[in-house]
């Protein structure tokens, strides 16, 4: 299948703006429950763009839900089947699912072919393109990952997530666009409460463009993850009305990543 034709930038932007916001929410299609807190804060929240997991028992229904959103690929090399065809063995548990914990040990040709194969999926399942790729559990960190994913959005025109200067620097090293700066992280604490989202906004760069990495939803109904009533925390973050408006008075409108495909 080939792939759809790449995202045109949003509205008639011809030049990247001098500071964007894009606030992504991650995991859409791992759980039920999951799902349902990314939809509803897309549709009545701040949240601006969201990544789906094609390998889930829940990818199917979670994309026809999302449709006309701006969705890009969670990459999954940790758990679940893979989507293609050939995968390494060393790369899989003995059920067949991924082995995030040995993603280290896969060459960047496998990655490469998994990755694509996802991204295919996806853009069956939704009937639009992506708009970016971003890995789950960032492990696009492990070199031969970083290469694999590279490749796909290079060969796609698609941007990809990069978490820190380092990255950025590969990325665009191999021709990939990527955001200018990212926040946000998953841990024993909810991340994105109203005090840091209110800090996080008064430090947003004057330029460039800059990610906010979040998980919202409402608690796990089937998968286990450690992060689950957190994610209720930073749902009822990214709906509050405060936060709106806080957006409106520092003139912030946060987009998606179709701005790094402008000009």
């Amino acid at each position: 299948m080939a792939l759809l034709p790449g995202p045109s930038a949003p509205l008639k932007e011809s030049a990247t703006p001098p500071r964007a916001l894009i606030i992504n929410a991650d995991d859409l299609g791992y759980d039920p429950g999951i799902t349902r807190g990314i939809l509803q804060a897309l549709r009545e929240g701040a949240v601006s763009s969201a990544t789906l997991m094609v390998n889930t028992p829940w990818s199917e229904e979670a994309a026809r839900q999302a449709r006309g959103f701006a969705i890009g690929l969670h990459l999954n090399l940790d758990r679940g089947p893979p989507v293609g065809a050939g995968f390494p063995r060393q790369g899989l548990t003995g059920d067949g699912g991924f082995a995030g914990a040995r993603v280290d040990a896969l060459p960047a040709d496998a990655v490469e072919a998994e990755a694509f194969a996802q991204l295919e999926r996806l853009e069956r399942l939704l009937g639009q393109p992506a708009t970016h790729l971003d890995v789950h559990k960032h492990l696009h960190r492990h070199p031969q990952v970083l290469e694999g994913v590279s490749r796909v959005a290079r060969r796609a025109g698609l941007p990809v997530r990069s978490l820190d200067a380092d990255m950025r620097a590969a990325l665009r090293a191999r021709g990939v666009a990527t955001n200018d700066a990212f926040a946000g992280e998953s841990g024993e604490a909810a991340w994105w409460t109203q005090e840091r989202f209110a800090s996080a906004l008064a430090a947003l760069p004057p330029e460039g463009v800059t990610e906010w990495m979040c998980h919202p939803g409402y608690p796990p109904e089937v998968v286990a993850s450690r992060y689950a009533a957190q994610r209720e925390v930073e749902l009822a973050t990214f709906l509050h009305p405060r936060t709106r408006e806080a957006l409106a008075h520092a003139g912030v409108r946060p987009t998606d990543f179709r701005v790094l495909h402008a000009g």
